[in-house]
């Protein structure tokens, strides 16, 4: 039988450095959260789809079309992203053998990623697979369920890249020929996304 696999995408930040909710941000005919949500959804490695808010919730709930994910609110969403482990992992599907993490600022993230890695960790298994674009880590990541625990137990920012430093040899990198997708964090971040992913005329 397939290994089960959920999706979780962080997506409760409070864009700080933005000035305004970056979910909501107009990206390819919709907003960028959405966007990233559509790639997690048409990905045919992810038997769940689950995303977390936090601040601006209510404005941005409505603006999501992609409607087969499960939308949950971090109540502490100030308190970084561990808070958004909490609330995404107490409702995670009980027959989940690992969580694919991804974040909700990082468009560059295609289905094909998500599907290659997905895949490589049901083929290879292990407690942590991690992204390697051209040899450098980030998301996605995909946690086994002996992990569950540890993740429901994080605290304060940069949550899960605890685990990673605290256990490396936990780690395998799952190799991606994909340019690495940086995050939208400011202006001139999400005017690069934008050039990046506009076909020339």
């Amino acid at each position: 039988m397939k290994k089960f696999i959920s999706g979780l995408i962080l997506a409760a930040g409070t864009s700080s450095r933005m000035g305004q909710p970056k979910q909501l941000l107009p990206f390819q005919g919709t907003i960028l959260l959405d966007w990233v949500m559509a790639q997690a959804e048409s990905a045919s490695a992810l038997d769940e789809v689950i995303v977390v808010l936090g601040r601006a919730a209510d404005e941005i709930r409505p603006r999501l079309h992609n409607t087969r994910a499960k939308v949950i609110i971090n109540p502490v969403f100030t308190e970084g992203c561990s808070g958004s482990y909490k609330a995404g992992m107490a409702t995670i599907d009980p027959r989940a053998e690992a969580v694919m993490v991804l974040l909700g600022d990082q468009p560059g993230v295609d289905s094909t990623v998500i599907d290659q890695v997905a895949e490589d960790w049901r083929t290879q298994g292990g407690r942590i697979a991690l992204t390697s674009y051209r040899g450098r880590r980030g998301h996605p990541m995909v946690f086994a369920r002996a992990l569950f625990d540890q993740l429901r137990q994080l605290s304060g920012d940069k949550a899960a890249w605890k685990i990673l430093d605290a256990h490396p040899d936990w780690v395998r990198d799952v190799a991606v020929d994909h340019a690495f997708p940086e995050d939208v964090n400011t202006w001139q971040d999400y005017e690069t996304r934008l050039r990046e992913t506009t076909p020339l005329v």
